[in-house]
């Protein structure tokens, strides 16, 4: 999921979802400022979901329809969020088995 992205001092959030075996491309699952940014970011928090601040990557994203892929000209950025956050959560993984 990623946050960030302020207009007029609202905070901006966007959380994607993908499921290989169905999707093409990651979709946009939730988007919204303000008060519903806030819960998209606290129920992210509550689903372990890793969260990654990137303002012009949210508002690049906040002008994807909800449930729609996200756009061609997206998708190298988003891999390499989801690359860095993959190895973010290995990483962290293996830290917890010891």
């Amino acid at each position: 999921m990623a946050k960030g992205g302020k207009k007029e001092g609202k905070k901006k959030a966007v959380a994607l979802g993908y499921e290989a075996d169905k999707d093409s491309a990651p979709k946009v699952l939730a988007r919204g400022s303000g008060l519903v940014a806030d819960r998209i970011t606290e129920l992210a928090k509550e689903k372990g979901v890793t969260l990654y601040e990137d303002a012009a990557l949210v508002e690049a994203l906040s002008a994807v329809d909800i449930g729609r892929e996200i756009p061609e000209e997206l998708y190298k950025v988003v891999a390499e969020v989801l690359a860095f956050i993959y190895a973010l959560d290995n990483h962290a993984a293996r830290a917890a088995r010891g």
